[in-house]
């Protein structure tokens, strides 16, 4: 089984998918989703764990409401108020928050740097 995180957008995407593996789904609202973009986000999600995922402000938070209804099962994953939104939130922040949603088999952890060994 794998998990989906829903975003807002494919510049969140692209920052989740440096430090999450393959196997995780990650959807886009493209902004506010309409109930056709929820219905479809909901088939694409199949019976898969859901995480939501959109910035700290006020589109997020709109958007975070309207994905509660359509999975009211989903875990929450919060960026830090302050933060330019997922897509400007530091990789490091991101895997925290992750560790604490339980996703650690998820996580794609960077190499370490040799400078520091």
């Amino acid at each position: 089984m794998s998990i989906v995180i829903i975003v807002e957008g494919k510049n969140d995407k692209s920052r989740l998918k440096r430090v999450v593996d393959e196997n995780v789904m990650i959807l886009c609202t493209f902004g506010t989703p309409s109930s056709l973009t929820l219905e479809e986000l909901r088939k694409k999600a199949e019976d898969n764990p859901v995480f939501i995922f959109t910035d700290n402000d006020s589109s997020g938070k709109k958007i975070r409401f309207l994905l509660r209804e359509t999975f009211p099962d989903a875990e929450q994953i919060y960026t830090r108020r302050g933060y330019a939104g997922v897509e400007g939130t530091p990789e490091e922040y991101i895997i925290q928050q992750l560790e604490k949603a339980g996703l650690d088999e998820y996580i794609k952890y960077p190499a370490p740097d040799p400078a520091f060994e």
